[in-house]
């Protein structure tokens, strides 16, 4: 596997290859191996709940464990010390079949104690939608994001050859495919878990 260097990358986004949209500002945006992404307005973080724990395999809808909150571009979303939640990209981001993607904090968020992904920052090859980010403040001070604002960015890397069943694919569980918001997790549409395997 090898990661697209910024020449490269504009060459697949001239082509139609990669879609990244809006793309307001490539310049800024692009740089030598990845693509910045800023978060957008949606966000959702956990209620405080009585239950004793999160069963993935609870009938009930994991929303019910979540709120949702929309922030106005000028006002910022206080994400405090131990706190999770969930936001979208503001781009909306598609992959071919013969490319993976991952996305990376930039230094700039993890320096305040902000990461932007607990463990889903990997994109299958023909993913299209929003990219979720896992917000989690492991800092001491809470730290204002600010809708639009540069938080993340997504590196490409080439497959040795396309994907036979990409993400969406009709035989493949794409849980999450043309997701346009934070999405609360679906783990309990896992085959396992569905089917009572476990």
């Amino acid at each position: 596997m090898a990661i697209l260097s910024d020449t490269d990358i504009k060459k697949y986004l001239e082509d139609g290859l990669i879609l990244i949209d809006p793309l307001e500002d490539p310049e800024r945006q692009i740089q030598p191996s990845s693509v910045d992404l800023r978060i957008g307005s949606e966000f959702k973080g956990f209620k405080i709940i009585r239950k004793p724990f999160i069963d993935p395999k609870d009938k009930s809808d994991m929303d019910s464990y979540m709120e949702s909150f929309h922030i106005d571009e000028s006002q910022p979303f206080i994400i405090h010390p131990g706190e999770f939640a969930l936001a979208t990209t503001f781009e909306t981001v598609r992959l071919p079949d013969n490319l993976v993607a991952r996305v990376e904090g930039r230094s700039s968020m993890g320096r305040l104690g902000i990461t932007m992904h607990v463990t889903a920052g990997y994109i299958d090859p023909g993913f299209h939608g929003k990219i979720t980010l896992e917000i989690s403040n492991i800092g001491k001070m809470p730290v204002a994001l600010y809708p639009g604002q540069r938080v993340c960015q997504v590196v490409f890397e080439t497959m040795t050859s396309p994907a036979n069943k990409p993400y969406g694919h009709p035989d493949r569980d794409s849980k999450y495919m043309g997701q346009t918001r934070p999405e609360s997790s679906k783990i309990k549409h896992d085959y396992e878990l569905k089917n009572n395997k476990l």
